[in-house]
Parts: C-alpha cells; structure tokens; sequence
C-alpha cells in the first residue's frame, strides 16, 4: 500500500485548560466590561434621577409660597344709605372699604393714608363689591372680610423682603413695617391656603392673578384636539393599515407621518397662523384655534400608535371573524379594533399629554393675551397653561417669580395624571397574547 494510501486519523480536539492564566486574564476582562457596562446604567439612571429631583426641587423651593397669601381680616359697615339696592355697582365702595382699613389703624394721620393703603391690595373695593353682589343680605350689616395684602406686603410676610435690607433697597418702607407689626399684634393678618391661584383669572396684580382661565383654555383647547384627533387618527391608521393598497404611494404616507411626528412644534404653529388665521379668518386666542393646532400635532402619533395596536391583534382574531360569516369592516370593528382600544387609549393620553405641555404654537396664534376671565366655550379668547407660564414668567413683578413655578408644579401635576391614567388603561384592559 502506497504511503498516501494510509488511513488518516482525525484530529484529536485541542483540550482547553479553562484554569489557564490566559483564560482567567480573559475571564477578568469580560466580567470587568459587563460591570462597567451595569454601573455605566446605573450612573445614568442616577444621573437622570438627580436632575429630575434637582428641577423638581427647585420649582418647589421658589414655588411653595405661592400656594399661600398673606390676607387682613377687617370689619366693614355697609351702611344701607350708601347703597342703591337697584344700582350696587355705583355705590363708593372705594371709600367703605378704606374706612374699614382705616379702622384697623386707630390714630392713623392723614398724610400716612397712602403709604397704609397701599399695604392691601388695590382691588379691594371690587373684592367687597363682588361679594355684595352675591349675597344683598350683607348691605345694612358690618361684617368680616378677608383681603389680601398688596404684593410687596405678601413678599416681607413671606421671608422675601428682609427687614435689615436698606429702605432705599426695598418696597417697604419703615412705617409699613411697623403697622404690618401692629396688625400681627391684633391678630388680623393671616395666611391661608391661596385658593384664588385656582380660582382667579389673570391679573396685573401678583396677588390676585390665577390660573383659573389657563386651566379653563387648556380644557376647552384639549377637548377640540381630542374630537379632531382621536376618530381622525383612528380612521386613517385602520384605512392605510387594513384597506390601503401596497405601493408607492402608501409608502409615500407612511413615510411622511412618520417624519410628521419628528417636526417641532413651532412649524405647526406657524401651519396654524398661515391657514386657520390667514386664509379662513378665525378668531386669535380661541381654544377652537389652539385644538385644532394640537390637533395636527398629535395625529401622526395617534394613527402610528393605533397602527402599532392593530398590528399587536393576533391574525387568528380576523381569520375567526372572517371563517364565521362576517365581512372585513366587521372584522375590524367589532373584533379587531376593541381588542386594541386599550393601546389605542394609552397612546391617544400620552400624545394629548405632550399636546398639554406645548406653549410654541399657541403664542403663535396669540393664545398668550392678557384675559381677566375663564372662556366659556371654544370661540372665547383663552390662555392655556404653558402660554400663561409664559406671560407670568416676562413679567418684572417679583410675585410673579414664585406664581410662575406654582404654575409649572400644577402643570406637572397634570401630566403626571394623564400619565398615571394611560398606564392604568393599559395595565387594567391590555391584553398579552
């Protein structure tokens, strides 16, 4: 037999000797990169956790006084002969209201009456009036009524002007300060919950500006985004979803509505001022504007998200309804598409919380005017409550600063709802297949 003839013999397997200095070397490296790569997550969470609670914080710290208001409590005399039952508003309710502060003050000279009324807030004698206004029984009565202090007032009551700042350096003079004093002594200064900061409208005022009609204006402004967005956007995923020919141009769509939910905000508003204020005239500041400019901000990712939750359908849920007799559209409406509404309704919350948080195009269609009542309806100027924490944040007064991060906690509170409210949704009715 020739030497090439001989029968070869396998190769033996190389044998590891996993206990080898060079296999542990490389065993260490690997389990020193893996620890990197948990502690790199780890001080990234961190991280994010500590500027979450660093923002938080800070608004917190600048925004608590806000949620107070330093208020005088004084007697009033409606005295029946000053009052016209039939003309309430006519009657000097400026000089019935002075007459009460006055009163507070015993001895009060006339050359201090400037100086001590200005302490309390000049809207006063409306405060008083509106109350009448309300209840007629009051007029022949002396009664208690709580006013608030004017802002610089409610600023030294709360720590922010100190009492050893220079007098040429604060709003308080001397004489202010020792009838502040004396009104502390009496027990007549107070300083509640600042309930007017929920239930007040703008003011040029610090000390009765509230956020009554941005809440209102976000509501009536998220309301129309809803009933534009939400059939819209469930319409159009279910058609190019189940009915769209495959093509260029569904492909040409699709592409499109997915760039539409990368655009900024702002281009939307200026899509708004250009059409729905240019071209068909409506109204400026109008929550039907402002909804129909979020609208077109959340439909992209409404008909992405309702796609996404049609996809999540299992295909033996329409291959069921169609073996039994029913036809595509009732496949699709009875069968497929509440299966998905929970997904569906968890996404549609989430885009309607991002739509909340969005000032850009709303100044653009003049949503940031200065409104001294809650709208109505959807054709009534509003402000909604980015545009509004806009406004207060330009504004040079200092009791501003702290209602401008009282104003942003209350908008966190809100999307920290809806949040809770779109994992509720899903947790309580999504289904896992």
């Amino acid at each position: 037999m020739a030497a090439t003839d001989a029968p070869r013999v396998p190769d033996q397997p190389r044998r590891v000797d996993w206990q080898s200095r060079a296999m542990l070397s490389r065993r260490r490296r690997r389990y020193a990169a893996e620890w990197r790569l948990k502690t790199y997550g780890l001080c990234a969470i961190v991280l994010a956790i500590g500027l979450l609670a660093v923002l938080v914080g800070s608004l917190m710290a600048t925004g608590y006084k806000a949620f107070t208001q330093s208020m005088v409590t004084v007697e009033i005399s409606l005295d029946p002969a000053r009052i016209d039952r039939n003309d309430v508003f006519n009657a000097n309710w400026r000089a019935m209201v002075r007459e009460g502060l006055a009163a507070a003050m015993p001895g009060l000279a006339k050359s201090e009456e400037r100086d001590y009324f200005a302490m309390f807030t000049a809207s006063a004698h409306f405060l008083v009036r509106d109350r009448v206004v309300a209840r007629p029984d009051l007029i022949g009565q002396t009664a208690e009524y709580t006013l608030p202090l004017s802002d610089p007032l409610d600023q030294f009551n709360k720590g922010e002007i100190r009492r050893d700042t220079p007098p040429e350096q604060r709003r308080v003079n001397d004489r202010q300060i020792a009838w502040f004093d004396a009104l502390v002594e009496k027990g007549l200064i107070t300083r509640p919950f600042n309930t007017g900061l929920f239930v007040n409208a703008d003011s040029r005022f610090p000390e009765l500006a509230g956020l009554a009609g941005a809440i209102s204006g976000s509501f009536w402004t998220l309301l129309v985004c809803f009933l534009i967005s939400f059939p819209t956007g469930i319409a159009a995923a279910i058609y190019l979803e189940e009915f769209a020919p495959r093509g260029k141009a569904t492909d040409f769509i699709e592409v499109n509505i997915n760039n539409l939910a990368a655009v900024p905000s702002v281009v939307f508003g200026l899509l708004a001022l250009a059409v729905f204020l240019g071209v068909f005239g409506l109204p400026r500041s109008a929550p039907l504007v402002g909804g129909m400019t979020l609208a077109l901000m959340t439909l992209p990712t409404i008909i992405i998200v309702t796609r996404n939750a049609l996809k999540s359908v299992p295909a033996s849920i329409r291959e069921a309804a169609l073996g039994i007799g029913a036809s595509k559209h009732e496949a699709i409406l009875h069968h497929i598409l509440p299966l998905a509404m929970p997904t569906i309704l968890t996404g549609t919350i989430i885009g309607l919380a991002q739509a909340l948080g969005e000032a850009a195009p709303l100044l653009l269609i003049g949503m940031n005017a200065f409104i001294t009542s809650p709208p109505a309806g959807i054709m009534d100027p509003a402000t909604a409550l980015p545009t509004q924490i806009f406004i207060w944040a330009d504004s040079p007064e200092r009791g501003f600063m702290a209602r401008t991060s009282a104003a942003i906690l209350v908008l966190l509170g809100f999307l920290i709802v809806m949040n809770a409210i779109a994992i509720f949704l899903r947790q309580r009715f999504e289904r896992r297949w």
